[in-house]
């Protein structure tokens, strides 16, 4: 019995140490099972107190009564499958005649207490059912990729959301995005893992970096063409130019005929054939207030011009396979007329800390509101946590892992090879040196020449 004793202290130790230093580890050997009994034990009381069954139907009511039986209970939500992830557990349940799924939504935040776990998201698999996603740990403070992405042609994992899941980053489905974020709210390290997740892909990058270039141009082996400073416009027109040119091929193949079914007439250049298919085109835009600030008349001219071009390329560049990285510490109608025409351009809006209001409101004010509260209440030791949303008023918390610069820089000098030679292009490509030979240490057992 003292054996068994001192083991069981030893393991309830060990259990605790592991919550506390490491809580993946403990989720995987103990948080998981007991978690899992848990939900198992307290579900009917939980769905009870949480409002979330239906009173028993008439027809078992009337046998009750014939049967001469106590009245039966209440029915909650069927469960369909719980299954143990690496960050929690996945319930999916089949709803009752006459709930809804957003009853289970509004009751997330009361299921996270009684199941004593770190957050509950839910979601509506198909009419009648719901997925809810039980969290076991804070995913977000020590954020780890899982080993195995589902990364696809334009789709890019960049984050993990708070539900354990990653973010995706997907231009066929999201072509242009908004990026806020204030002075050391984490935006710089977005920015570089969504230009290493792009480096091993079949896709022009083409960055407008408004401060000297410090925060791409280490990048440039990677990237077909770069400007360092606001005056764009020439950029930008080309990037036009190639638009024109795209969609003149698009038109030269789009096989129109009697014959041809619909499925196979070319609309964008994801229809054209793989050997005619134009490389796509990923347009990065750090600080967008500095092209949108003027001081004088000549810059005013200089500045309407730029904010045409970006405006042009975000309504009519999807289908020529041009799409908008958009980011800044601030976003606001002040910036002048066409900010808020290109604004509802931008599909995806990603918010770090951002310093007011009004810049949330801006990135998420005509999506949802509760996405600015969220975004306003980051707080700023959380470095890298965002909130991300989509037009159709969906949003989630995520944070990106930390890459730093040298390891972007790696990843994309690895990857230098595949960055595409665009003739419109060319005279902005950047001019970079040859990588120089790694340095060798000296040390006793080294050769020493005269």
């Amino acid at each position: 019995m003292t054996a068994f004793t001192v083991a069981l202290v030893l393991v309830v130790a060990a259990a605790g140490l592991l919550r506390w230093r490491r809580p993946a580890w403990y989720w995987l050997t103990f948080g998981v099972t007991l978690a899992a009994l848990r939900v198992l034990i307290r579900y009917a009381s939980v769905m009870d107190a949480c409002g979330l069954t239906v009173p028993p139907s008439r027809w078992r009511l009337a046998l009750a009564r014939i049967a001469d039986r106590p009245a039966p209970d209440s029915r909650v939500p069927r469960i369909l499958r719980l299954r143990p992830t690496r960050t929690g557990l996945v319930l999916r349940l089949k709803l009752r005649p006459g709930q809804d799924a957003f009853d289970v939504a509004a009751a997330s935040d009361r299921l996270r207490h009684s199941f004593s776990m770190y957050g509950v998201t839910s979601r509506e698999v198909r009419s009648g059912v719901v997925e809810l996603r039980l969290t076991g740990y804070d995913v977000l403070k020590r954020v780890q990729m899982p080993a195995k992405t589902d990364p696809r042609p334009m789709r890019v994992p960049v984050a993990l959301r708070e539900d354990g899941s990653v973010h995706y980053r997907d231009y066929r489905a999201v072509p242009h995005a908004l990026t806020l974020g204030a002075t050391e709210s984490g935006k710089s390290v977005y920015q570089r893992n969504l230009v290493a997740g792009l480096a091993p892909m079949d896709v022009a990058l083409v960055g407008i970096d408004c401060k000297q270039g410090v925060e791409l141009f280490p990048l440039a082996r990677r990237f077909s063409a770069l400007a360092d400073n606001p005056d764009t416009a020439e950029l930008l027109d080309a990037l036009v130019d190639h638009m024109q040119g795209v969609y003149q091929l698009i038109r030269a193949e789009q096989r129109i005929g009697v014959a041809v079914p619909d499925a196979d007439i070319a609309a964008d250049i994801w229809d054209l054939p793989e050997e005619l298919r134009p490389v796509p085109v990923v347009v990065l835009v750090d600080e967008v207030a500095e092209l949108a600030l003027s001081a004088n008349k000549e810059e005013e001219k200089r500045r309407d011009r730029i904010i045409t071009a970006l405006v042009r390329l975000a309504q009519l560049g999807r289908a020529a396979g041009i799409y908008l990285e958009i980011c800044g510490q601030r976003f606001g109608s002040e910036l002048g007329k066409g900010i808020t025409m290109l604004r509802a351009q931008l599909t995806g809006r990603t918010a770090h800390r951002v310093n007011d209001e009004t810049s949330a409101n801006m990135a998420f004010g005509d999506i949802s509101p509760d996405a600015v509260l969220a975004a306003i209440q980051i707080p700023a030791e959380l470095r890298g946590v965002a909130i991300a949303g989509d037009s159709t008023g969906g949003w989630h918390r995520i944070r990106a892992p930390h890459t730093s610069l040298r390891q972007a820089v790696n990843v994309c000098n690895k990857h230098a090879d595949r960055t595409p030679a665009l003739p419109v292009l060319e005279p902005f490509r950047p001019a970079v040196a040859a990588p120089s030979a790694p340095r060798v240490p000296l040390s006793k057992a080294a050769p020493v020449t005269a």
